[in-house]
This record gives structure tokens, C-alpha cells and sequence, in this order.
């Protein structure tokens, strides 16, 4: 083996410095932004945004956003089953904040990038009888 290839191996692959510091603060920069999007979201609910700091609160709080019962937590934790529900409550979040189906699919899909949305867009959260 290359003495250099060697070298560069034990250093870790040649990764980090600058280029890590950039992607770090971008990343750091994109988990606020969501955080941020996701708190006014709750907030336009209704619902107290500091909930989205709490695991397990937090989804139940998407849940009471969505329309459902809050006993539907617990159905998140069925596998296969947390899909359909997951499907479903992003489906009725993007009803009760006027949307439709397409933007319940970006939900479910890119959620980092469809929650902020609706926390920072025009939408005004109507919740709609299911």
C-alpha cells in the first residue's frame, strides 16, 4: 500500500476542516428553520410550539392538529400500521390548513420541507369535521 494512502487513512479520510464546518452550519442553519416552521405550525393549531422539542409529545400534538383522537399515538407505534396513520395525518393536517391532497403527499414525504411551510406561509389552520 502507498505510504500516502496509508496517511491519509489514519487521518480520518481527509474529511472535516472547512468543508465539515460549511456543511455543519448549513445543517445546523436547516434543523432551526424546521424546528422554527414546525413550532408556528403548532402555534396556528392552537397548540403550544414548544412541543416539537418533546419525542412522543410532539407527534401526539400532529395528531390533535390533524383532527384525531390523541389514543392514535399509540397506533403509531404498530408497524405498517404507523404508515397508514402516518398517511392519513397529513392528509387532514393539509385539509384543516385549507391544502390538498398534493400537499398532503409533500407532507408525508418531505415534511421538513412542507411543515415549515405551513408555519411560515399565509395558511390559516380551519379544522374541518372528519
Amino acid at each position: 500500500m502507498n505510504y500516502h494512502v496509508m496517511l491519509w487513512a489514519q487521518e480520518g479520510g481527509g474529511g472535516g476542516g472547512i468543508g465539515g464546518l460549511i456543511f455543519f452550519v448549513i445543517w445546523l442553519a436547516v434543523v432551526v428553520a424546521v424546528i422554527a416552521g414546525f413550532w408556528k405550525m403548532l402555534a396556528k393549531a392552537g397548540q403550544p410550539g414548544w412541543g416539537i422539542l418533546i419525542p412522543i409529545f410532539n407527534a401526539y400534538l400532529l395528531i390533535k392538529v390533524a383532527g384525531r383522537p390523541g389514543w392514535w399515538l399509540i397506533l403509531a407505534f404498530i408497524p405498517v400500521v404507523n404508515l397508514i396513520v402516518a398517511i392519513i395525518i397529513a392528509i387532514d393536517t393539509a385539509k384543516n390548513f385549507g391544502k390538498g391532497n398534493g400537499f398532503a403527499l409533500g407532507l408525508f414525504f418531505l415534511g421538513f420541507i412542507f411543515y415549515p411551510i405551513l408555519g411560515f406561509g399565509d395558511a390559516q389552520y380551519q379544522p374541518v369535521q372528519h
